[in-house]
């Protein structure tokens, strides 16, 4: 049987057995239907937060008190250099765990954590293993983080405003999980700013203290030498190299402690004035955007798979055949061609 053979056969089985194949797929579509109205519709929020932070002047303490006192102004505060990305507060374990935390009043009292877990046993696909329950409140917070990682997104939108996404096939959920979102990544937000803002004014302190110390000591130096050189012609170079050098190593070294003193005074006033504010612009609230399973695509897709399905089942004998059939031509040929070589 050659290949033509063998595609006129397949031609005439599938002709001769269209209507069932032709019911098959139509089974398939229904089936196809059946689970679009099935699948849940997934609801999603949306809240529109701006951060209101301390914006960085051009002309800021630091430069000024810089020059005042004789220093560059070149200098750079620390809290200019590394500020606190919201987006990655947003998406942090420790974020996603304070959230889970949280008692619902809407839900009796019970942790997002529990909530979340119940939902997704009920939800749950048919081939996903449902979640036992949690052996201690710690394990149930965690699995509840996990459980939330995968349902929301923060991104900054073009208008530079922080856009938290939350989305569930729990409707009663959207908006208690997404003010509890906003509300706790405010929250770690305006810690980690102020702790920043802390960080950069203890360093910068510790720094100037150490120029000043360095500061005192080559004073000392330039005294004792100026004790020892007292009834020493001022001409002998022994005397006033050294004294030189000593004069130049302080006027570097009191330059680096004016700017240090200055970025201390910056970073104290950020300290004291540093007010991280967080603005909700657009609260997740009814009616919310709905994802829904489409009916047409999934009757198509099952009556396209209906058909392919059956045109298979009902060929693959003839497919056995003609692959058997080619086999064994190809093995009969090999063996027949080394006998004709042996023979020669």
């Amino acid at each position: 049987m050659d290949s033509n053979q063998f595609v006129a056969k397949i031609i005439k089985r599938l002709l001769k057995l269209k209507f069932i194949i032709l019911l098959g797929a139509i089974a398939f579509a229904c089936s196809g239907y059946y689970l679009a109205k099935k699948k849940p519709v997934v609801y999603i929020g949306t809240s529109s937060v701006y951060p209101l932070t301390t914006g960085q002047d051009k002309n800021s303490t630091t430069s000024k008190l810089t020059e005042l006192i004789g220093g560059s102004s070149s200098s750079k505060s620390l809290s200019e250099e590394a500020n606190v990305n919201i987006e990655e507060v947003a998406r942090s374990r420790k974020t996603r765990e304070l959230v889970v935390a949280e008692k619902l009043a809407e839900f009796d009292d019970k942790t997002l954590a529990d909530v979340l877990i119940e939902d997704f046993n009920k939800t749950r696909g048919f081939f996903i293993e449902a979640i036992g329950k949690p052996k201690s409140k710690q394990e149930a917070v965690i699995i509840g983080g996990e459980i939330l990682k995968n349902t929301y997104s923060a991104k900054f939108n073009k208008q530079n405003l922080l856009e938290i996404t939350y989305s569930n096939k729990n409707e009663k959920l959207i908006t208690p999980v997404s003010n509890l979102l906003v509300a706790k990544i405010s929250q770690f937000y305006k810690e980690l700013k102020t702790k920043k803002a802390k960080f950069d004014y203890e360093f910068m302190q510790k720094k100037a203290d150490s120029l000043q110390r360095i500061l005192d000591d080559i004073n000392n130096r330039i005294i004792s030498l100026n004790e020892r050189s007292l009834f020493i012609r001022n001409s002998r170079l022994k005397y006033i190299i050294p004294m030189e050098n000593l004069e130049n190593e302080k006027l570097q070294i009191l330059t680096q402690r004016n700017s240090a003193y200055a970025n201390v005074e910056d970073a104290h006033w950020k300290l004291e004035k540093i007010t991280p504010i967080i603005e909700i612009l657009d609260k997740a609230e009814p009616p919310f955007q709905k994802i829904k399973a489409s009916k047409p695509i999934y009757v198509g897709g099952g009556f396209m798979l209906g058909l392919v399905f059956f045109s298979i089942f009902f060929t693959i004998g003839l497919v056995y055949k003609y692959s058997k059939f080619t086999v064994n031509n190809i093995l009969d040929n090999t063996i027949a061609n080394e006998n004709k070589i042996q023979t020669n």
